[in-house]
C-alpha cells in the first residue's frame, strides 16, 4: 500500500535516517520547511503593508518599551510577552515599518523552528503541507507582522506539542525536554490563560503516564513564562485571584457564552466583534472553518488505522482544549482567538490531505489530485481575497487616528499632553500623549486629576459619534475632526 495512510506515516522515519545521511539528506528533510516560512514571510510583505498603522492593542503593547511613547494603562488580561517580542527595535525605532518588517521575518524563523520540532514525528512533506496551510490562513498572515500575542501563542503550542511527542518513553531526544519547557514559556510568556488551556491534555498524559521529568518540564515552563504576569497579579492587583476576576470582568464575565457564530461573523475580516452583530459573511469564506473539524477528524481517523495516532491525537486534543474558552465561555469573539487552535489541526488535517490526494487508484489517481488542487486553490483565492480586503480597510481607519494626531498638533496639544474620552489610548500614542479614562476596563485617573493636569500641560478630550463630553469637559473649546468632536481645556 505505498499510497496509503501507512505509508503516508511510516514515511516519516525514512525522513529521518535520509536527515542524518549528509547534508543533502538534511537539505531535502528542511528544505520544503524553510521553503514555506519564506513564502509565509514574502506573503506578509506582499499583502500587509508595512506602513499599516498601529493597532489599539498593539499601542499599548509597543509603548511599554518605547522612549518615544507614554507607557498606556495595561489592564489586567494582558501579559507582558509581546512588549519583550518587540523591544530589540521598538525601544529604539519609532518606525512602524521597520517593527513590521522585524516582525515578519520573526513570524517565519518561529513556524521553521516549530515545524522542525516534528521532524521525526511525521514525514517531511506532511509538515510541509500543514506549515503551508496554517501560513495561508488570512488571520495567519494578517497578525505575522502585527505586534499581538496570538500567533506567538500558536507557535508555542506547535513547539511544545511536538517537542511533547518527542520526549515521551521510547523516542529518542532528551533534549525535547528543553523544547517543551521552552514553549510552554513562550506561550505562557504571550498569554498565561491560554497557555494553560493548551497545554491541558498534555498535562493530564503526563501525570497518567507518571512521567515526572516531562511534567516537570511542562509545568517549569508554564510557571517560568507566568511567573512575571502572577508577580504583577500581587504586586498590583491584590493576588492572582483578583487578576483573574478583573481579567473575566473586562472580557464580559468568563461564563457559559455560546460564541461559534460569532467567530463565523468574524471571518470576514472583523479584527474585534464586540457586539457581534450584523450578517454573516459570504459562505464561501466560512466553507473553510465549517470543514476544518471534518478534515482534522479525518486526519485522526488515517493516524488511527495507521496505528501511528499520537502524532496526530494530541495535537487535536489540545486544539480542541485552545479553543474551548473562545467558542463557549466569551460573549464576543476575534479571529486572532483561534490561532493556536489552528497551527494544532494543521498537523492532522494535512495527514487527510495527503490521504485524499493519494485515495485515487489507477486512473481515477489523477481525478482524485485535481479535484483536490482545485479546492486548495480555492481555499487560497478566498484567503487572499479577504487578507486583501482587510487589510486595505485597517490601514484606512488607522490612517484616521494619525489624522485626529495631526490636528491635534495643529491645536497645540503636543507632548507631554494628555488625551482622554473616545478611544484615547490609541489617538494618544499617534499624538505623543498619555491617555487617562475615569472609567470602564482603562479606568487609570479621576476628573478632579484630569482637570488639575490640564493646568499643567495640554489636554483635550475625545468624543465619539453619537457620544456626549463629560461634565469636566463641557466648558472647553470644541472642535470637529473625521467625525468626532476634540474639546481642548484652555491653557493653564
Amino acid at each position: 500500500m505505498a499510497d496509503g495512510a501507512d505509508a503516508l506515516l511510516v514515511g516519516g522515519r525514512r525522513d529521518t535516517a535520509t536527515a542524518t545521511s549528509g547534508t543533502p539528506g538534511r537539505l531535502r528533510a528542511t528544505g520544503p520547511l524553510a521553503a514555506v516560512a519564506a513564502g509565509f514571510v514574502l506573503a506578509q510583505l506582499l499583502f500587509v503593508p508595512l506602513s499599516m498603522g498601529l493597532g489599539w492593542d498593539e499601542t499599548v503593547y509597543v509603548s511599554q518599551v518605547t522612549t518615544h511613547h507614554p507607557a498606556a494603562f495595561f489592564s489586567a488580561p494582558r501579559a507582558r510577552g509581546v512588549s519583550l517580542l518587540v523591544a530589540p527595535v521598538a525601544s529604539w525605532s519609532a518606525s512602524t515599518e521597520v517593527l513590521r518588517l522585524y516582525l515578519a521575518v520573526l513570524s517565519g524563523l518561529g513556524l521553521y523552528v516549530a515545524l522542525r520540532t516534528w521532524r521525526d514525528l511525521l514525514p517531511t512533506r506532511v509538515l510541509a503541507t500543514a506549515g503551508a496551510f496554517f501560513a495561508t490562513l488570512w488571520v495567519t498572515l494578517f497578525y505575522g507582522p502585527q505586534a499581538m500575542p496570538n500567533y506567538w501563542v500558536a507557535i508555542g503550542a506547535l513547539t511544545c506539542v511536538g517537542c511533547f511527542l518527542n520526549a515521551l518513553p521510547g523516542r529518542t531526544g532528551r533534549r525535547a525536554l528543553w523544547g517543551v519547557a521552552a514553549g510552554a514559556a513562550l506561550m505562557a510568556l504571550m498569554r498565561p490563560t491560554d497557555a494553560v488551556w493548551v497545554a491541558l491534555p498534555l498535562l493530564v498524559l503526563a501525570a497518567v503516564r507518571r512521567h515526572g521529568p516531562l511534567l516537570l518540564a511542562l509545568a517549569g515552563g508554564l510557571a517560568a513564562g507566568g511567573a512575571e504576569w502572577v508577580i504583577e497579579a500581587y504586586a498590583w492587583y491584590g493576588g492572582l485571584g483578583e487578576r483573574l476576576s478583573r481579567a473575566s470582568e473586562i472580557q464580559g464575565g468568563l461564563g457559559l457564552h455560546l460564541a461559534v457564530a460569532d467567530q463565523m461573523r468574524s471571518l470576514g475580516g472583523r479584527g474585534l466583534c464586540r457586539p457581534c452583530t450584523g450578517s454573516m459573511p459570504h459562505p464561501v469564506v466560512t466553507l473553510w472553518w465549517l470543514a476544518l473539524p471534518v478534515a482534522a477528524i479525518l486526519g485522526v481517523a488515517v493516524a488511527v488505522r495507521a496505528r501511528r495516532t499520537a502524532a496526530t491525537v494530541l495535537p487535536f486534543a489540545c486544539a480542541v482544549t485552545a479553543a474551548v474558552p473562545y467558542l463557549f465561555l466569551i460573549g464576543y469573539a476575534a479571529p486572532r482567538f483561534l490561532l493556536p487552535a489552528y497551527a494544532l489541526l494543521a498537523v492532522p488535517v494535512a495527514v487527510a490531505l495527503g490521504r485524499l490526494a493519494g485515495a485515487g487508484r489507477g486512473r481515477w489517481r489523477p481525478a482524485v489530485a485535481t479535484l483536490v488542487a482545485l479546492v486548495l486553490a480555492g481555499h487560497l483565492a478566498v484567503q487572499f481575497a479577504v487578507l486583501a480586503g482587510t487589510a486595505a480597510r485597517t490601514t484606512d481607519s488607522r490612517r484616521d487616528w494619525a489624522r485626529v494626531a495631526a490636528e491635534l498638533h495643529r491645536l497645540g496639544v503636543r507632548p507631554p499632553c494628555l488625551l482622554t474620552g473616545h478611544e484615547s489610548i490609541p489617538i494618544g500614542y499617534y499624538t505623543g500623549c498619555s491617555s487617562g479614562s475615569t472609567g470602564g476596563n482603562n479606568e487609570n485617573t479621576t476628573a478632579a486629576e484630569i482637570v488639575a493636569t490640564a493646568r499643567r500641560i495640554p489636554v483635550a478630550d475625545v468624543t465619539g459619534p453619537g457620544g456626549t463630553p463629560p461634565r469636566f469637559a463641557r466648558d472647553w473649546k470644541p472642535y470637529r475632526v473625521t467625525g468626532l468632536e476634540i474639546r481642548v481645556a484652555p491653557a493653564g
